[in-house]
């Protein structure tokens, strides 16, 4: 036993949840105008008979533009009568910043560019009034206010807002990436959901006074092993994630059969979660293939009570019960869907994130982030200017941003005598991930354990010498600030952050070579990593 960990089953504490999310916009400007109005609603008919034919409710989030036209308003009353959820899609139209009293500054009455198409674009004034506009509208068509509202992001002032003046209880937001379709969104929870901080709409919260007590959902379920090197080196990241019109991911069935399994049978900690669906904007005809077999394949797994599947606010609702505090989790996948033998174990607490990969032998964390709810966000008080926004946490290691295309960085375990062999992942009933690695001679092991606010890594047996070393690309800019025996510091946008070695020591290498920059050792076979 170790921290106190304490072996555990799965049980159906830990369920396996999924949300059926598809959200509208009336009309589509890009593609030459190929997508006609009427094509977009003729893809959410389609999506929607699909959906009853299977007996699967889902969730519709509408943009205002979408939410105000009497055919789209008709289908989702229908909608609303079968058990399925009507709620709100953040993406600022035209007529909402009209209604509102206000000036449009896009090309067209729906512009994707990030300083017109998203919250973080207007002043807090202007993102209340966007707010109230909607929320009455909305009220007028349905009767209700909605209980969920998503978007691909939406700020602090926003969410808090629609938390404390109208009790929304569920919001979604998109996964992780760099530089896809002008924004950045870089080192929060994984998978899953988080409570937000009030100071930043992207930065997981550690206090119940410091958060927004909406759990927001992160959406499209990437492969947890390749997504994130996706584009390394590159202004911008390609898309491998289950949504239906994805070629590397959601329209291949092989890959949506070993995403399930993976979703399913792995040892993931407290719960899993995963949004399917796509938006109306890629047309049936583009995303058919993936969405039937994806809801028919779901279909099949409810009946054999491998997951549930609801709507986003029953979802919201289940996590407000059972998490004051942002929890522990974790996606762990022991089955590379390139068959390449890669393993990967994602942990996420409130105070901060974490990824390991297991390839060829070899072990890398790839990733470590650190949580503030204090930090805030340069869009609280004042608007983004430019067609692109930043959200960011702060890191002790990057394998993406601080790699190129011919090195990837990373804290890699140094072992001249250990030859590796598969992981064995297992939870535990007081939130801890665990890991066991052992030699393949069967000469002793690696334990690696993840808990709340502190990693553990410690040797069994005879593995000989060991060390983790951070390298990174030389030419790439680093945070750290101080590195000492008992403590990593470093800085970002002025904020300080950092780790405590509370067993082991660390050790600065940046004038060894290019590239190099502090080793952990470990005291009598144990590093011990603290976060705070």
């Amino acid at each position: 036993m170790l921290f106190g960990c304490r072996e555990k089953t799965r049980v159906e504490s830990s369920p396996r949840i999924v949300n059926i999310i598809n959200f509208i916009r009336l009309m589509e400007p890009r593609f030459n105008g190929a997508r006609t109005n009427e094509i977009l609603y003729q893809t959410v008919v389609s999506q929607a008979e699909d959906l009853r034919s299977k007996g699967l409710v889902g969730t519709y989030l509408l943009q205002y533009d979408a939410l105000k036209d009497s055919s789209y308003q008709k289908l989702m009353k229908e909608e609303l009568a079968r058990g399925c959820e009507v709620g709100a899609w953040w993406e600022i139209t035209q007529p909402q910043v009209e209604d509102a009293g206000m000036i449009w500054r896009g090309r067209f009455p729906w512009d994707w560019q990030a300083h017109v198409d998203f919250s973080v674009g207007y002043t807090p004034d202007e993102r209340v009034r966007l707010v109230d506009v909607y929320m009455k509208e909305f009220k007028e068509i349905f009767g209700f206010y909605p209980r969920s509202v998503g978007s691909w992001f939406i700020d602090a002032i926003t969410l808090g807002y629609l938390y404390d003046e109208y009790a929304i209880e569920a919001s979604c937001m998109c996964k992780d990436q760099v530089g896809t379709d002008g924004y950045t969104l870089w080192g929060g929870y994984m998978n899953g959901a988080f409570y937000p901080s009030r100071q930043n709409g992207y930065m997981p919260a550690q206090t119940a006074e410091g958060c927004i007590p909406v759990p927001v959902f992160r959406m499209l379920g990437s492969d947890p092993i390749y997504q994130y090197e996706a584009g390394v080196g590159g202004a911008s990241q390609s898309v491998e994630s289950l949504e239906p019109v994805s070629s590397i991911g959601g329209s291949d069935p092989e890959w949506v059969d070993w995403y399930f399994r993976m979703f399913t049978d792995e040892p993931h900690l407290e719960y899993n979660y995963v949004q399917v669906g796509q938006e109306n904007s890629f047309t049936w005809q583009k995303m058919k293939k993936g969405f039937v077999y994806q809801t028919a394949l779901l279909s099949r797994m409810v009946d054999e009570g491998k997951l549930r599947i609801e709507t986003l606010g029953e979802t919201g609702r289940w996590f407000r019960e059972n998490y004051p505090l942002n929890p522990p989790t974790s996606l762990v996948v022991t089955e590379d869907s390139r068959n390449g033998g890669r393993k990967t174990l994602w942990f996420n607490s409130r105070f901060y994130r974490a990824n390991r990969l297991w390839e060829d032998g070899k072990l890398r964390f790839r990733d470590i982030h650190l949580f503030d709810e204090n930090f805030r966000s340069d869009y609280l008080d004042y608007p983004d200017t430019l067609p692109v926004f930043r959200y960011e946490t702060f890191p002790i290691v990057d394998g993406c941003l601080w790699s190129s295309s011919t090195h990837l960085s990373g804290l890699n375990f140094v072992a001249p005598s250990f030859d590796g062999g598969d992981p064995v992942f297992s939870s535990s009933s007081d939130s801890c991930q665990r890991v066991i690695w052992p030699s393949s001679s069967g000469n002793g092991k690696l334990i690696i354990v993840f808990s709340e606010d502190e990693i553990r890594i410690q040797s069994e047996g005879n593995i000989g010498s060991w060390y983790f070393e951070l390298d990174t690309v030389p030419e790439v800019f680093l945070p750290f600030i101080n590195i000492q025996s008992t403590r990593i510091e470093a800085a970002m946008s002025g904020q300080g952050y950092g780790v405590t070695i509370s067993r082991g020591s660390a050790v600065d290498i940046r004038t060894e070579a290019p590239g190099k920059v502090f080793r952990l050792l470990p005291e009598k076979g144990v590093i011990d990593i603290v976060i705070n």
